[in-house]
């Protein structure tokens, strides 16, 4: 039989919930509704532990686990499961960079680190990184602060042989992925862009957090919908580059329309729902007009953890065979891999 991965995590929020609990709900169940690899390495979904958990709120610290991810303003709903004890207190997380040698010494036994704090806070997001490299351990960011864009922090954890997988998770089926399909979808069947926008509204911290302090995001937010597109893809705010088309100049092709993102929003009576609304405006035939306007609603918190248990797995198989640095086979669940814009 293979060996559970152990896994600790920072932050003990809704995505922890999430995930804690789906993984108890699938233990039990067996089912496979939701998930996207049943097997990655040899690792189904229910062959993880966690064995640790780092939280800044002092009424989440000392609790187990199983407790902790119902506490407030935690608001994603209990799963159909039993959730035994987890026998995992909640550490004490770290305030800065001095606490890294503290936090490495409490990683023992573990072989992945989550980092699934709020965004935002990037000097605490390379402490942890750090943490995570002193005590051999992989590095999972699941925020949108540049970590494994980071090219001195990703050349370390190539050094060590030790992977680090990063940065921004893309949901499961959230607003980037759908958004970055469509316009994938209209390049392909020969539309040109005219304009395109998405709205995201939710109700969980990590929302409330990104309002406040919105940093990278927004970037983020924009390399989900650029990268991985071909050359003459019209999905990007910047103007086409000049140079030969591939039937004809530059300039006999479309101008190209613009993508934009638009400010998150916190409503809180939204609890763990997010709502997001896309509007694409594009030209066809004999530049006739088309437009498409879509309403997606979704679990946030769900769709993280549908994407975390891959990247858990195969951070988990990278480390065990001695592959360091960045996995590619991560790359599609980013929003902001290696190589994309801070």
């Amino acid at each position: 039989m293979i060996e559970r991965v152990r896994v600790a995590v920072v932050g003990v929020g809704n995505n922890t919930s999430a995930l804690v609990q789906g993984l108890a709900l699938y233990r039990q169940s067996g089912s496979l509704v939701g998930i996207r690899r049943p097997m990655i390495g040899g690792l189904g979904v229910g062959d993880i532990d966690v064995v640790a958990a780092f939280a800044t709120s002092e009424e989440k610290i000392g609790r187990d686990l199983t407790e902790a991810i119902f506490l407030p303003p935690n608001n994603f709903p209990r799963l159909n499961c039993e959730l035994p004890r987890a026998g995992v207190p909640v550490t004490k997380g770290l305030v800065d960079k001095t606490e890294v040698e503290r936090v490495a010494a409490a990683l023992a036994g573990a072989e992945v680190l989550l980092y699934s704090a709020p965004s935002g806070r990037p000097e605490t997001a390379r402490a942890y990184a750090e943490a995570a490299r002193v005590a051999g351990v992989a590095f999972i960011n699941t925020t949108s602060d540049p970590v494994a864009r980071d090219p001195h922090v990703l050349s370390s954890f190539e050094v060590a042989g030790l992977p680090l997988l990063g940065d921004d998770l893309a949901s499961q089926f959230g607003t980037s992925v759908v958004h970055n399909a469509l316009l994938r979808l209209l390049a392909e069947r020969g539309l040109t862009l005219v304009s395109s926008y998405q709205v995201n509204l939710g109700g969980t911290e990590d929302f409330r957090n990104l309002v406040e302090n919105p940093n990278t995001k927004k970037q983020s937010k924009l390399n989900a919908l650029t990268h991985g597109h071909p050359a003459d893809q019209p999905a990007t705010d910047q103007p086409a580059a000049d140079g030969p088309a591939a039937d004809g100049p530059a300039a006999d092709r479309p101008a190209v329309g613009r993508v934009e993102v638009a400010p998150l929003g916190y409503l809180p009576h939204l609890r763990s729902q997010k709502v997001a609304h896309l509007n694409i405006e594009a030209q066809g035939w004999g530049e006739t007009a088309v437009s498409l306007d879509l309403k997606l609603t979704v679990h946030d918190p769900s769709g993280a953890a549908g994407v975390n248990i891959d990247l858990i797995r195969i951070a988990a198989s990278a480390l065990r065979s001695g592959r360091g640095g960045y996995s590619a086979e991560a790359t599609s669940l980013f929003k902001s891999p290696p190589g994309t814009a801070v």
